[in-house]
Order: structure tokens, then C-alpha cells, then sequence
């Protein structure tokens, strides 16, 4: 049986009143990416508080700070073993089994650096640490034949967005940040795209999988795409379907007045309830609008009602869920 884990990149924003935010968030989840450490390297003090927070069966990963892949592009120098050795130690004070690197899209992997990367990891003390790399540079994503054998000899697993891409070669693990085909991080997965990365995983033959939800909705996303793991049932996003569903989305943060194009751009990404058993973007209904500029979300509500933009069908699911509620 393959392994699941998930999770998403941080527990920050897991916030319950009155509770402490990893507490919580590992009763909810069995996996987290430690995402902060990329931008600050905490105090192994800090860091063995967060370990007596979570269970002995929860599982952290670490992300490698930045200074190792940005500022001395892992070479092997000095700066980057001593950045290396503490992300390690990181690790083994979490008891977490993979350390995620990130190279950035300016970062091209020559046939050049491959030598000074193989030196730097292989004289390093890994201390059974697994390295997930995951290149951002374009050109080198699908990896060419001296790259994919460096990562191989290291035991690297190559780390993707198995949301956009399929990772180049597979190992006994297979770790995944998941930010969707939004800009940057904001992006809400819909149902057809989290049963299609459930699809992916189900084919793979990997004894272990590591789900990092990282859009603006990832603990949302981490727990539907859990429910649907575990029970092949996709959950609600709110209390209701059709446009009441579409309104309570965009209530929550969506600015008045602004045009058709505006909607689409800051609130489009988000998911709402077409029917009990159908999520789907907002992009999907807002693009039926007329041209013009809205004044309040009333308006936008009561014009695409007017335009029956919803089917008769998604209606009367409307009506129906009612009672399911």
C-alpha cells in the first residue's frame, strides 16, 4: 500500500482561536512543509518546540534556506556546506526525512556546475536526509541526460507540480508542491483538477507520496483532496450551491465597483458549489457577465440570474440540496 501524506506549506495561517496554529493544524493533517525556513534559519531551540507540539507519527519536510541554491548557487564552498549542515540538522531534530531544495528560474544547470554540485552533496554528511530538488529554470524542468544521472547517484528525488508536470525519473518517494496554473500561489484546485492529481498518484508506483498544497486556499485543498484519499467523495466548499454558493464566495473579500474583467482576474480563481456534487471555478460563470462595471455584488448576483447563466439543471440542484444541508 502506498503511503500517503498530506499536508500544505506551513501552519501559519491555521488559525483557531485560542489554540496554538501547528497544534491544530496537525490534528487536521499528518504532514507539513516547513516552509518558513527558506527565508530565516530558526534556532534548533525553535525548532525541537515545534516537534513536541505534533505526534510521533506526524512528519515535517524542511525547506533548504535560500542562500544555498540563490546566493551560492551550490557550489561548494564554505557558506553552502555550513547552510547545508544546519538545514540538516533542522531535519534530525524534526525527524523529518526530506530537506526541499529550490532552484530559481535564473539558476541554469550546466554541464559546468554539475561537478561543484556533485561535491558539494557528496562530501556533505546527508545523515540520512533525502534531498527533493525542484528546478525552476524552464529550459531544464523535463532535465537532460548529465543532470538526471547527477540527481540519481545523490538519491535526489526530482520535486515537480504534478498538477502541470510529471517529475523527469521516479524513486521509492514522491514529493509534490502543488500551486496550480494561478499566478504565483493564487489559485483554488476545483474537482476535476484534485481527482486528476489523485489519478497521477494512484498510477505511480512510488511506496510513498508528499502532498504541499500552496495556493491561497491550500488547507481547503489539502483536506478536500484527504476526503476524497480516503473516501472517493469530493466535499462542499460552502453551505451552498448555485449562485447562493457563488455569492458567499465572492462576499468574502471581492471590491465594489469593478468591471467584468476585474471580477475575473481577483476572484475568478476561486471555487464555488455549481451543485452538491460539482465544484467548479467562478471564472466559469463570471466570464458570462456583460461588459460593464458593477457597483455592488448584488448586481453581479441578480444579472446573471436575469441571464440564466446557470442551467435549468444546476437549479433545481440548487432546490434539491436544500434538504441536505
Amino acid at each position: 500500500m502506498t503511503e500517503y501524506r498530506i499536508g500544505a506549506g506551513g501552519w501559519a495561517y491555521f488559525q483557531v482561536s485560542g489554540m496554538d496554529p501547528l497544534s491544530t493544524y496537525a490534528r487536521a493533517f499528518n504532514f507539513v512543509e516547513v516552509n518558513s525556513t527558506f527565508y530565516e534559519m530558526p534556532l534548533l531551540k525553535q525548532v525541537s518546540s515545534w516537534r513536541e507540539k505534533v505526534s510521533e507519527d506526524f512528519e515535517f519536510s524542511v525547506r533548504c534556506h535560500k542562500s544555498l541554491t540563490h546566493e551560492y548557487k551550490l557550489q561548494p564552498v564554505k557558506e553552502s556546506h555550513k547552510v547545508l549542515a544546519d538545514s540538516i540538522e533542522i531535519c534530525r531534530t524534526l525527524r523529518a526525512k526530506i530537506l526541499q531544495i529550490q532552484t530559481p528560474p535564473s539558476f541554469k544547470v550546466t554541464q559546468a556546475k554539475i561537478q561543484g554540485i556533485r561535491d558539494l552533496f557528496g562530501s556533505s554528511n546527508m545523515k540520512g536526509t533525502r534531498v527533493a530538488w525542484e528546478i525552476r529554470q524552464p529550459e531544464a524542468r523535463q532535465l537532460s541526460g548529465y543532470l538526471t544521472r547527477l540527481m540519481q547517484d545523490l538519491n535526489m528525488i526530482h520535486c515537480v507540480d504534478i498538477s502541470k508536470e510529471d517529475p523527469a525519473y521516479k524513486t521509492d518517494i514522491m514529493y509534490t508542491r502543488l500551486f496550480g496554473k494561478g499566478k504565483r500561489n493564487i489559485y483554488q484546485f476545483d474537482d476535476k483538477e484534485l481527482k486528476q492529481i489523485h489519478e497521477k498518484t494512484k498510477k505511480t508506483k512510488e511506496k510513498k507520496i508528499l502532498l504541499a498544497f500552496h495556493g491561497l486556499k491550500m488547507y481547503v485543498d489539502a483536506a478536500r483532496f484527504k476526503i476524497y484519499n480516503e473516501s472517493l467523495k469530493m466535499p462542499s466548499i460552502t453551505n451552498s450551491v448555485g449562485l447562493s454558493s457563488l455569492k458567499e464566495v465572492l462576499s468574502q473579500d471581492a471590491k465594489f465597483p469593478a468591471t467584468k474583467e476585474q471580477l475575473i482576474e481577483h476572484q475568478g480563481w476561486k471555487v464555488f458549489d455549481l451543485t452538491p456534487t460539482e465544484r467548479i471555478h467562478a471564472s466559469e460563470i463570471l466570464q458570462t457577465l456583460a461588459d460593464k462595471r458593477y457597483e455592488k455584488l448584488d448586481e453581479v448576483i441578480a444579472a446573471l440570474r436575469s441571464a440564466g447563466t446557470l442551467s435549468s439543471n444546476s437549479q433545481q440542484h440548487t432546490s434539491d440540496s436544500r434538504g441536505c444541508k
